[in-house]
């Protein structure tokens, strides 16, 4: 059974070898038989290069082989007479020289003609030939070696010829020799015969096999048998993992990973009765030290961030799972690693002027080190011991060697986002809660930060510490590497901010705190001042890019957190809005493309605030006196400072920020008039009641006419959010007049009452004045915005009064109440017909006199539905003279509308035969 599962695994080892390489084969099959072609076509390139400068380069192929095979190639008897016809290859390259192959890209490129068949086959026989011999029977005889290596030692345990201690001892030596035989074969100047082939350079696969032999070897002594205790184990295992990756320095990088990883598992294999932590980190700080020499002197990114790994893994491991950490160990390794990153890893990479702004390998360290310092300052016994201190200190050091190490900019981004999760609370992967604990931001109902005036010393240190690194770092770098000053600047605003807000929310006053107010208001003055020293040297000066971006942007959102902490609601909200004019006025003198931004930005916190409170102040504080209440300041002073802000950006910046300006400027001014007309038809109460019809008609006009104003402001200052705001003005207007005038609210559906007085009453306020507004802005706006746009208005202005003229007539015979169930009358019904006719008439008379063909069709259109209603329901409801007159009248109408018709086309047909003959008259007659 054993054999059997051991076949097996060998079969699947030995597929899963040979499918991965096929695609490696092909190519090695295209570039041979290429270089088949170009010997038999007599295509030899013209720049050969010598074994011996191959060897030199450190390659690990020879191309004497290689040459030699293709000289054997041109002079085999598959194609005699090719052969014949083909001048001989000169005999440097058949002894010493290298033939160029495809794999040359940059010295010779193929331009033979393809050669025959048989050529072509016998190319790729030695194509496969050349698989089987360089790479396949290398790997299925490591394979095969391995499987009888271990069928002879499992024979030996079986039979109990040999002892444990004999065959640790022969196991050892053979590691010892593969090793030994590899260095040899290496010595005697072994290289890679085949381009392609370095997966199979037997010297390395040869040390990796003894250094797999010993490492299980030292294991199974300290393990399985006893023979050797714990301090003897550890010591051999490392010694063997640090001599393995040395050794890579002449086998190559996946040697040196081998040995990483047998060195970072030793801990693990090796169990102690009083584990020591200084001899675990003390050994880990030596692997690390070995990989980032090697590593650095080869410049492997891969292996020097896999020993940052294996270290911080340990190290998390270690704080996690210990009974009791020692917190010295932890900042060794800590401070091991960062000196490793700063002084090895990093060391001439820097001084060399490096092209990329961040060097990835820093990646893993950062990561890890940062973590460290959450686990110190987050973790309960952590912070109940008092380590939240070396925690920050872990951070500085972090920040220190991102400004003395440039590329280490994963440390500066890690350092400022542990701080932000540290004084926020937010301690991966627990939830966060909304509700506020003992006055701290809660995690699970719990505070997530201890309390304590050692938390507010740390946060306000590391908030300066930010503010000081971050503004020199963006400063020193923002002429020559904006994304880098970019970084800088933003966590040189993003982590004090964060801290002051997390300060605030733990021990100040969340209703009024002018201590933190006066703290915020000097960030204000810190973050803009240090914006403007960092936009002094950019290149060109005062060009205002990402970094002085970052640094104003932090100055506005602290003069946000300045408001909110020194005023109450309401004023708040106000000077807010006021606050959108200072970067306007700011463009006067700098032209950064962030300042009309901020304001906004304004603009979405003003939003923010009346969106989760729309009475400003409150309800209960809210004044029932109409117009004159916190309303027409919460509303209308931000809309007066949007519509400064964006004349002020017109005239210095002109960009997007000011469309953005002029849309908040025009709908604050809508909101400010609906929220008092809400306030006053509600009694000074801003709730969620039902609207009412004449409600509804103020906020109709309030749209048409908003409508309108921005149609005149547009065509003195033009403007796309004018032009379009208007449009959309208009349309809300209409879908306001479509939807609920005339069907939601419409008093012959709801019977809603219509008030007692004869004219000024609901009908008047929500259908006469509408269309009124509706016809003055359609032909306001008639060569001022697109066709349709005051046809639109122009057919609902006359649905409007069609509707205001019907529904009074309903008033005038039902009164105060008109709903439909109330019923109709035969006078009533005989008045509608008389009534839209007589409308149809009006209608066709404006359209002639106004040239409006839309005009003319509604005429056409309310006409034809007088004839309908009285041919299909005057005919059966009316009797009597009423039924007589409704027809006469009909008939009337209709030719009258027939005769002026016929008049008007004949006096069209005058006049342009008329014109005709004038033109004719006007004619030179050519002789």
């Amino acid at each position: 059974m054993f054999e059997s599962l051991i076949g097996l695994a060998a079969i699947i080892a030995l597929f899963v070898i040979i499918s991965r390489q096929q695609s490696r084969i092909g190519l090695i099959e295209r570039e041979l038989g290429a270089l088949r072609s170009l010997v038999l076509s007599s295509a030899v390139p013209s720049a050969a290069k010598p074994a011996e400068q191959v060897a030199t380069d450190g390659k690990p192929a020879d191309a004497a082989p290689a040459a030699a095979a293709v000289a054997d190639l041109a002079a085999s008897p598959a194609s005699d007479a090719v052969s014949a016809e083909t001048p001989a290859v000169p005999a440097e390259a058949a002894s010493g020289g290298v033939v160029a192959g495809p794999w040359d890209k940059d010295e010779a490129k193929p331009a033979a003609e393809p050669a025959e068949p048989a050529a072509a086959k016998a190319a790729r026989q030695t194509d496969v030939e050349t698989a089987l011999g360089t790479r396949w029977a290398v790997w299925v005889g490591g394979i095969a070696l391995a499987l009888g290596g271990l069928f002879l030692i499992r024979y030996t345990i079986e039979a109990g010829i040999f002892g444990p201690g004999v065959r640790l001892a022969m196991a050892a030596l053979l590691g010892l020799v593969l090793i030994a035989g590899a260095e040899f074969i290496r010595r005697t100047g072994f290289k890679v015969p085949v381009q392609g082939a370095a997966g199979a350079y037997i010297p390395a696969i040869l040390t990796a096999a003894g250094a797999f032999i010993l490492f299980g070897t030292v294991y199974a002594a300290h393990g399985i048998y006893g023979f050797i205790g714990p301090t003897v184990a550890f010591t051999l295992l490392g010694v063997i993992g640090v001599a393995t990756i040395a050794a890579a320095l002449v086998h190559g990088q996946a040697l040196a990973g081998i040995g990483l990883v047998g060195a970072m598992v030793t801990p693990a294999l090796v169990a102690a009765e009083a584990p020591n932590p200084w001899a675990l980190f003390g050994y880990l700080s030596v692997v690390l030290a070995a990989t980032g020499v090697i590593a650095r002197m080869r410049d492997w990114k891969l292996l020097m961030a896999a020993a940052f790994a294996g270290t911080g893994i340990w190290t998390i491991f270690y704080m996690t799972e210990a009974p009791g950490v020692n917190l010295s160990t932890v900042l060794f390794i800590n401070a091991v690693t960062l000196a490793l990153l700063a002084f090895v890893w990093l060391g001439r990479r820097d001084e060399a002027g490096p092209a990329s702004p961040f060097d990835w390998p820093s990646i893993a360290p950062a990561f890890f080190v940062a973590f460290s310092a959450l686990g110190l300052s987050v973790d309960p016994a952590f912070a109940a011991a008092g380590y939240a201190l070396p925690g920050a200190v872990l951070l500085a050091a972090m920040l220190a060697v991102a400004l003395y190490r440039p590329t280490a900019l994963p440390l500066l981004h890690a350092a400022g986002l542990v701080t932000v999760m540290i004084y926020l609370g937010i301690i991966p992967p627990t939830s966060i809660g909304s509700d506020f604990v003992g006055g701290s931001l809660g995690v699970d109902g719990q505070p997530a930060v201890v309390s304590d005036a050692l938390t507010r010393n740390i946060g306000i240190g590391l908030g300066l510490l930010f503010i000081a690194a971050g503004f020199w770092a963006a400063r020193r770098w923002a002429a020559s590497m904006p994304i880098r000053a970019a970084s800088w600047a933003a966590w040189g605003s993003i982590a004090p901010l964060v801290v002051l807000l997390a300060l605030w929310f733990t021990f100040g006053n969340l209703d009024r705190d002018l201590l933190y107010a006066a703290v915020a208001a000097l960030l204000v003055v810190v973050f803009a001042a240090g914006g403007e020293w960092i936009a002094r040297a950019e290149e060109p000066p005062l060009k205002g890019g990402a970094s002085v971006s970052f640094a104003l942007g932090g100055a506005a959102v602290a003069g946000l957190l300045m408001l909110h902490m020194a005023f109450g609601s309401g004023w708040t909200t106000v000077l807010i809005g006021a606050a959108a004019i200072v970067p306007a006025l700011a463009t006067r003198w700098r032209s950064y493309p962030v300042l009309g931004w901020i304001s906004v930005a304004a603009v979405i916190a003003v939003l923010g605030r009346v969106a989760f409170d729309p009475t400003i102040v409150g309800a209960g504080l809210l004044s029932t006196t109409p117009v004159f209440n916190w309303l027409l300041l919460g509303y209308g002073v931000p809309a007066l400072a949007f519509g400064f802000a964006a004349w002020q950006l017109a005239r210095t910046t002109n960009g997007r920020p000011r469309l953005a300006m002029e849309a908040a400027a025009a709908l604050f001014a809508l909101l400010t008039l609906a929220m008092l007309v809400r306030h006053a038809m509600h009694g000074g109460v801003i709730d969620t009641g039902a609207m009412t019809l004449a409600e509804q008609a103020i906020y109709t006009l309030i749209a048409i006419g908003a409508g309108a104003i921005l149609v005149a402001i547009d065509m003195r200052s033009p403007s796309s959010v004018l032009r379009y705001g208007s449009m959309a003005a208009g349309v809300v207007s209409v879908a306001f007049i479509v939807i609920r005038h005339f069907v939601v609210l419409n008093p012959l559906l709801s019977d809603e009452s219509t008030g007692r007085i004869p004219v000024f009453n609901l009908l008047f306020l929500a259908y006469l004045l509408p269309a009124v507004a509706a016809g003055g802005l359609a032909l306001y706006a008639r060569d001022k915005r697109p066709k349709w746009y005051a046809q639109m208005l122009a057919v609902v202005a006359a649905m409007l009064a069609l509707a205001y003229a019907t529904l009074s007539v309903r008033r005038l015979f039902k009164g105060e109440f008109i709903g439909l169930w109330s019923g109709l009358g035969q006078l009533e019904t005989y008045t509608y017909s008389a009534l839209w006719l007589a409308i149809g008439v009006a209608l066709l008379t404006a359209g002639v006199w106004l040239k409006s063909q839309v005009l003319r069709i509604a005429s056409a259109a309310l006409i034809a539905i007088a004839v309908l209603k009285v041919f299909l329901f005057d005919m059966s409801e009316l009797e009597g003279v009423l039924r007589a007159l409704s027809f006469i009248g009909l008939g009337a109408v209709l030719i009258g509308i027939g005769l002026f018709y016929q008049r008007l086309l004949t006096r069209a047909a005058k006049d342009a035969d008329k014109d005709k003959q004038e033109q004719a008259d006007s004619t030179p007659i050519r002789e």
